[in-house]
């Protein structure tokens, strides 16, 4: 018997294609090295993380009844997943990431992300019909929400009743969707994570540390805010109240998923009852072990 959720993880469920090498790259390089295959999407990559935390999360996505459509599913149930809510599409393909990753970094990236674009609002189906809540009765426990929902959708779901009631967690999907959050800007129950080049983005400035970007986004009216640097110091805010911690110091040997682990790290174990410090400290040893290569938790 599936359980109940109790998290709601909403937005991209892909494939991610991953190349990495150990070698320096820089435009038009071709180097050996290896070519993976694995479930992702800035949703997925949070729900897999908030169960090996031993919570429960469904998904809420586009997946087509395509061949690769059909292999995800089975992958995100192996996993233990709720996919009982996911609205599967006859006619839109199931979307796909890929990436290269180098020694020196993310090289480059393409998200198409299409069919949860042209999806929209079915992908929340479950919220309107009774399933997981309805307007006269709206969810109200935790929502992770991912950027890559389109801005008129994120907007839809700032002033919505179906999600008054809910705890929401909002990440962008890279830098260059960033400025979708601003819908969420001044939401009452949001929190936002970002890393340090997205708070510049949604702030139309630069940021020299969190801690700083982390209070502009307070006084912008955000309602909390958790703000990463890479191997610097991250921060974590509401009400003028800025905490900060360093992450442990590591090799960094991929970067895909990172912040996604850092944010289902910190929603979990906060719902475990740690507090604010307790909770950013554990979340950036999260963050660390999975750059590191080594078992995520």
């Amino acid at each position: 018997m599936t359980p109940a959720p109790d998290i709601l993880c909403i937005g991209s469920v892909l494939w991610d294609v991953i190349g990495r090498t150990a070698s320096h790259m820089r435009a038009g390089a071709d180097v050996p090295g290896r070519i993976t295959r694995l479930p992702g999407g800035v949703a997925m990559n949070i729900a897999m993380t908030l169960k090996r935390f031993g919570l429960h999360p469904a998904l809420l996505t586009v997946i087509g009844r395509d061949a690769e459509g059909k292999g995800l599913i089975a992958e995100a149930q192996g996993m233990g997943l709720i996919c009982d809510y996911i609205y599967r599409s006859d006619d839109l393909p199931t979307d796909v990431y890929m990436a290269i990753e180098a020694a020196n970094g993310l090289i480059a990236a393409i998200a198409d992300a299409h069919s949860l674009e042209a999806a929209g609002d079915k992908i929340l189906r479950a919220l309107t019909d009774g399933r997981l809540g309805s307007e006269a009765a709206p969810f109200d426990g935790v929502i992770a929400l991912d950027g890559n929902l389109t801005e008129d959708l994120l907007r839809t779901i700032a002033a919505s009743a179906l999600f008054a009631r809910a705890d929401l967690r909002v990440a962008p999907a890279s830098p260059g969707k960033a400025e979708r959050l601003l819908a969420l800007l001044g939401h009452s129950s949001a929190t936002l994570y970002v890393n340090l080049e997205e708070a510049g983005l949604l702030c139309q400035t630069h940021f020299d540390d969190s801690a700083t970007a982390c209070a502009a986004l307070l006084t912008r009216g955000a309602h909390r805010v958790l703000v990463t640097d890479g191997g610097r110091a991250a921060a974590e805010g509401t009400a003028g109240d800025v905490n900060t911690a360093q992450p442990p110091q590591v090799l960094v040997t991929r970067v895909t998923g990172a912040g996604d682990t850092f944010m289902a790290a910190h929603i979990a174990s906060e719902r475990q009852g740690l507090d604010r410090p307790e909770a950013l400290a554990r979340a950036l040893d999260a963050a660390a072990t999975y750059v590191s290569g080594e078992t995520p938790l």
